[in-house]
């Protein structure tokens, strides 16, 4: 008989999560009703916000219950229906979390076109990831001709897809990232103008070099010494979209340093600079046009994208683990089961 693999929140993290936070167990093959479907598994996202949902801590959306099943987007094969809206074979994308097989009622399930983009691009630069970065540029950051866009995290799903997207804006995108490697995929793979590792101890002084012209977009994925060495450089009329800060999702208490809010206040002032938090559900309403953008921009080359897999689904909390630490090159994807697009 067919079991179903779930990974479950043991408990909640003091400070950086651990494998012992998660617990895997296997469980029977769920049923389902009249209006449901039964959906397996091939790809799992892994993606930065889920830290945030392991805490119960104030925030945007409710916080994955110890003994749940961990949250996250899918890309899954339906098994069996009951829901006229969808046949058995069809490959959606979902919101399933981190489970082999999952019972669904169709709400916020899409159906991929397999033939027109690899299935896993659902998840990825066609799913949550590249609708951030387009969503988050089309109503916060406004790349314009001739400016300048500074991304954290450039090698990353979000980050990638920005710095390209702003390109076709008629920007420079100037990306910022973990390694010497990164920075390479980034300059000689996707194109950007340029990119700097944050880890060298002259960063200030190649960021000041990069961006000769000031800065009109940063995009936050990241704040901690990125942001500090952003703040001086940012431009009139600049603008902050931001969207994560990684640096510090895992941080207890505030770090013993230089407090540097005064001085991204007067900069905030001085240049009168629109900073503004978003997440990608805001911009629901730009869905359809992103869809259509998206897809026409990677099936022509302009959008390029790299894949992080790892394999099985017992693996995920690792994954995780490194995800937070900066140890992925490109989208993480767990494969979980075959792929019968391939």
């Amino acid at each position: 008989m067919t079991t179903n693999t779930k990974v479950l929140l043991k408990q909640r993290p003091n400070g950086e999560p651990a494998e012992t936070d998660f617990e895997i167990i296997t469980d029977d093959l769920p049923t389902i009703k009249s209006g449901q479907i039964l959906t397996r598994t091939i790809y799992l996202s892994l993606d930065p916000y889920m830290r945030g949902r392991m805490s119960d801590a104030r925030s945007y959306a409710e916080p994955t219950p110890v003994g749940g099943v961990m949250t996250g987007g899918t890309v899954s094969a339906v098994e069996a229906s009951k829901n006229d809206r969808f046949k058995e074979g069809d490959i959606v994308v979902a919101h399933t979390g981190w489970q082999a097989y999952a019972v669904s009622d169709g709400k916020g399930v899409r159906t991929l076109r397999p033939d027109v983009s690899p299935i896993s691009t659902g998840i990825g630069v066609l799913g949550m990831p590249g609708m951030t970065a387009y969503t988050g540029l089309k109503n916060i950051g406004k790349p314009k001709e001739g400016e300048t866009l500074v991304v954290a995290a450039a090698s990353g799903p979000v980050g990638s897809a920005v710095g390209q997207i702003a390109q076709l804006n008629g920007s420079r995108a100037v990306g910022v990232t973990g390694s010497d490697k990164k920075c390479a995929f980034v300059v000689n793979e996707l194109g950007f103008d340029a990119c700097l590792n944050h880890k060298a101890k002259d960063f200030e002084a190649q960021l000041a070099a990069a961006c000769p012209d000031g800065i009109d977009v940063y995009w936050e994925n990241v704040a901690g010494r990125v942001l500090e060495a952003v703040i001086p450089h940012l431009n009139f009329f600049s603008r902050m979209p931001v969207c994560g800060l990684i640096s510090q999702y895992s941080m207890t208490d505030l770090p013993i340093e230089e407090n540097k809010l005064p001085d991204l206040m007067r900069a905030v002032l001085t240049n009168r600079t629109c900073i503004q938090g978003f997440i990608v559900t805001d911009f629901g309403k730009d869905f359809k046009d992103f869809i259509t953008d998206m897809t026409e921009w990677v099936a022509n080359g302009k959008v390029k994208f790299k894949e992080h897999r790892i394999k099985g689904l017992e693996n995920a909390p690792k994954g995780l683990l490194g995800l937070l630490k900066g140890d992925n090159f490109g989208k993480t994807i767990v494969e979980v089961s075959d792929d019968p697009t391939t």
